[in-house]
């Protein structure tokens, strides 16, 4: 179907209309182009390797770029179906064709038969219905007996079409219809509704970008100071919300990053070629149109499904879009935080591990507490969480790093073991008895901790005073920093949004004090 879409682009035809039929496994592709008189069936049509460009044009009457080069995409073309029947007429002559079945097909292939030595089965009009009425010029292609099947959904098909041909959806002269609905740029509405942020390279006319994201994402970037050697490139990246989202739907096929030249796809999924193994790489998705790559020089391999690797100007583009890439990284894992979401967790020059971790908790947390898009305090709520949320993150690593310090010590106490002091025990008492009081009045009967030990009634301050004795005025040590620690780590341990103040002297003295547990423990 793509290369029957291609020759009707070449053909200066403004409509292709397709018609398929799951249920008898055939269908019909019809275009108003051009079309052939019989000298140009027997001699260009059906002769395989054929080329539009021999003449030594790359354009078409309509000046449109040529799409198809060595003619051996019709391999593909007269291949996919047991039997072809072809019909086609210009506007001053009358319909030719034949029909092409493919089991005589290979045997003058693997023969070497010229077109004229491979006769063609007279052709049945009838079979095309109504298809025929009202044509002027163009070419009408009826694929019988599909091989293997027509496997795949209309909508899964419509999709395809409107992202692989994007000259169909970018040029206003040239329109493609499917059982008799045109493909537009709505069969992209879940992939543009789920399309998180873009970057654009230089500029392009493009209306999915103008309509369909532009109007909707703040987050867009662009690129316009590129290496001067790649004259020419344009094109857009994009992330999803979800890798998910690049999945179309019932199929196993994804949206990747892909390289066009004058609008027909050359080159799927371009980040192969240049892996980093980044998380954002399972997000991105988009389009590079390089048409340079269509000139003098093939660049194609033989198959025409991609560009010789090692070419010099395929290399300077994949050079390139590592280095833009090396940016999307960034912006992306910063966008994403901005947002609440996980980004990049491999970047730590940015964010620090313990940042990041803390954030993603406190993200997942905030989650739960948002309403419905629907609910009129979704703004009010989603700015409050806002405001909350560098507290929050600094709170939770605060009380992290209070929680495993002080059990660390409870472990170490009695691991060596270090007898408690009258002090000690008087104070454990004192809290046991306190929180018997609270869980009677609350009417708590079952046990609010798993041990029973005097150690875990005892704070760092008493932690800090059975490991090390020393003098508190005259000498440091983790009694006189655990001192300092316990009043901010009240009040942080009370959901208290300290000051900056506090933050700087919490931050200064747990430093001190994991210092000294390090070298405790060490």
């Amino acid at each position: 179907m793509g290369e029957a879409i291609s020759n009707s682009w070449d053909a200066d035809a403004k409509n292709v209309w397709i018609y398929i039929d799951r249920e008898n496994n055939h269908l019909i592709i019809k275009d108003d182009g051009e079309g052939m008189t019989s000298e140009d069936f027997q001699n260009k049509f059906l002769k395989i390797g054929y080329s539009k460009r021999k003449d030594g044009s790359d354009k078409t009457n309509l000046n449109r770029p040529f799409i198809g080069r060595k003619g051996i995409g019709k391999l593909a073309l007269l291949s996919c179906a047991k039997r072809i029947h072809v019909l086609t007429k210009t506007k001053n002559s009358d319909f030719v064709g034949g029909i092409i079945d493919n089991s005589g097909l290979d045997n003058a292939i693997n023969d070497d038969l010229t077109p004229q030595q491979y006769p063609l089965e007279s052709i049945n009009k009838g079979l095309f219905g109504n298809h025929l009425d009202n044509v002027e010029q163009g070419t009408i292609i009826y694929f019988e007996n599909i091989n293997d099947g027509i496997r795949n959904r209309i909508e899964y098909i419509r999709k395809l079409i409107a992202l692989f041909f994007r000259f169909s959806l970018i040029d206003d002269s040239f329109k493609i219809t499917l059982n008799y609905d045109p493909i537009t740029l709505n069969e992209l509405n879940d992939l543009s509704q789920s399309t998180q942020f873009v970057w654009q390279i230089n500029t392009i006319n493009d209306p999915y970008l103008k309509d369909k994201i532009s109007p909707t994402h703040e987050h867009i970037k662009k690129f316009e100071k590129l290496n001067s050697s790649l004259e020419g490139i344009k094109g857009f990246i994009a992330s999803v919300v979800e890798p998910k989202h690049l999945k179309i739907r019932n199929t196993q096929e994804k949206v990747s990053l892909d390289l066009y030249v004058n609008g027909r796809l050359r080159e799927k999924d371009l980040l192969k070629h240049i892996p980093s193994a980044r998380l954002v790489e399972s997000y991105i998705y988009g389009q590079i149109h390089l048409d340079r790559l269509d000139g003098d020089k093939d660049r194609f391999t033989s198959s025409r499904e991609g560009v010789i690797s090692d070419d010099p100007l395929f290399q300077t583009l994949l050079s390139e879009l590592k280095e833009i890439m090396k940016v999307i990284t960034d912006d992306w894992d910063k966008w994403r935080v901005e947002l609440r979401q996980d980004g990049d967790s491999e970047n730590t020059t940015r964010i620090t591990k313990k940042e990041r971790k803390s954030k993603e908790l406190v993200n997942t947390i905030s989650d739960e507490f948002v309403p419905s898009k629907e609910s009129i305090y979704r703004s009010k709520v989603d700015e409050w969480l806002e405001s909350l949320s560098r507290d929050a993150e600094y709170n939770v690593t605060c009380y992290a790093e209070c929680f495993i310090s002080e059990n660390l010590l409870r472990k170490y106490i009695n691991y060596k073991p270090i007898p408690l002091s009258m002090e000690a025990i008087a104070e454990s008492k004192k809290w046991r008895e306190k929180e018997e009081t609270n869980k009677n009045t609350a009417n708590i009967s079952f046990n609010l901790r798993q041990s029973k030990d005097e150690l875990v009634y005892l704070d760092m301050d008493n932690l800090a005073n059975l490991i090390e004795k020393v003098d508190p005025v005259k000498q440091a040590g983790l009694s006189r920093d655990a001192k300092e620690y316990k009043p901010i780590r009240d009040a942080m341990a009370h959901t208290a949004l300290l000051t900056q103040n506090a933050k700087q002297r919490l931050n200064l003295t747990y430093e001190n004090i994991k210092a000294r547990i390090k070298k405790i423990i060490g």
